[in-house]
């Protein structure tokens, strides 16, 4: 019997699905920012979907992480240049005289002249204005979910292997760079760490949480899986 070849998704994830009498075992393989599912012609289409859940978060890193090995590297910010910050876009300058780094209106002030320099500071200035933010995002969708009584600490993080984390405590941990995403998708981050809150796990429970909320949240993971890389460079 000759192989065939279809698509599933899983919580939003496209799965290239190969079936070949050949094989006996199932497995999965990440190459080129496609998942493929090698499963034998009979295996019922539940076990494969069941099997990808169960290697979700594996799945996840080695897309990011091949996204990001492919992203172009962003040109170094100067005097002049634009960053976004939560949907605003704000102007860097360049003041050598300040202490520290401040924003003033749509300007964002920083004291260092080198490039390497600037986005350090550029990096360490979203790390201090997201707090706020962040958490207010964390609580309005933990408020929404009816999950705000088990909600911990709402801290900004900076590993490069996960955008958002939430622990069996309740404490939940998102990255400064997703300031300089889109705000559905920071919104999606959110609500995604917020729903773990219910579900400590992503089973098709967890995604109806998610999916209640924020319907279209499968365009904000692709965008940050096509496009994510490039907020930490």
């Amino acid at each position: 019997m000759s192989a065939s070849v279809h698509t599933l998704s899983v919580a939003g994830l496209p799965v290239e699905v190969r079936r070949s009498a050949r094989r006996r075992t199932l497995a999965l393989q990440v190459r080129g920012g496609v998942v493929t599912a090698y499963a034998p012609t009979r295996l019922p289409e539940a076990t494969i979907r069941a099997f990808v859940e169960a290697k979700r978060d594996w799945l996840t890193r080695h897309l990011d992480r091949q996204a990001q090995a492919a992203a172009p590297l962003a040109p170094a910010p100067g005097d002049g240049s634009v960053v976004s910050f939560l949907d605003e876009v704000l102007t860097l300058r360049v003041v050598p005289a300040l202490a520290r780094s401040e924003r003033v209106g749509d300007e964002l002030r920083l004291p260092a002249a080198d490039p390497a320099g600037l986005a350090a500071q550029v990096r360490a200035w979203r790390h201090a204005a997201t707090p706020e933010p962040y958490t207010r995002l964390v609580r309005d969708y933990a408020t929404r979910l009816g999950a705000l009584d088990r909600l911990g600490t709402v801290r900004v993080s900076d590993t490069r292997s996960r955008w958002g984390s939430c622990t069996a405590r309740g404490d939940i941990r998102l990255h400064w760079a997703l300031s300089a995403a889109p705000l559905p998708v920071l919104e999606y981050v959110a609500l995604h760490e917020a729903a773990h809150l219910l579900e400590l796990n992503h089973s098709p429970r967890y995604w109806a949480h998610v999916a209640r909320l924020m319907p279209g949240h499968q365009e904000q993971r692709a965008w940050l899986r096509t496009h994510g890389a490039k907020l930490l460079t």
